[in-house]
């Protein structure tokens, strides 16, 4: 399968981790698109590539994978799930894209439940490396 890993990358912890998951997901025999090794991050990129803003570009590019992916793994670590993994999963819900969860993270927005809008977009909430490990290999 293909999954595109959707989760913040703006820290140095927050893409150490997408790292880890990645790792995780492509032992399981699967291939992967992770947005800050395959696009880029917009800080790091210069402002015009092919002819259009790097904002553009990077838009452009990851709806592309969005569009290829076979499974959206949406990871909801954080004191809120980030914007555009948010959207990400969103979009891949509205094409009938397969979409999973991953959350380590025991904060949550309602009495233990993250926003509805989230939780009901992913077929299953995966809460550690191994329960990663087992559902991936299924497949």
């Amino acid at each position: 399968m293909n999954i595109y890993i959707a989760a913040p990358l703006f820290s140095e912890a927050e893409r150490q981790f997408n790292e880890h998951i990645d790792a995780i997901v492509q032992s399981c025999g699967h291939q992967t698109y992770l947005p800050q090794r395959d696009g880029g991050c917009v800080a790091d990129l210069p402002d015009i590539i092919e002819d259009i803003s790097k904002r553009e570009y990077l838009f452009q590019l990851d709806c592309k994978h969005l569009d290829q992916c076979d499974v959206l793994l949406f990871l909801f670590d954080g004191r809120v799930p980030d914007e555009g993994a948010s959207f990400e999963l969103g979009y891949c819900f509205a094409k009938g894209k397969r979409c999973i969860g991953y959350k380590t993270d025991a904060r949550s927005f309602i009495d233990g439940y993250d926003n509805l809008m989230l939780d009901c977009a992913v077929e299953i909430i995966l809460q550690n490396d191994q329960e990663l490990k087992d559902f991936l290999s299924q497949y």
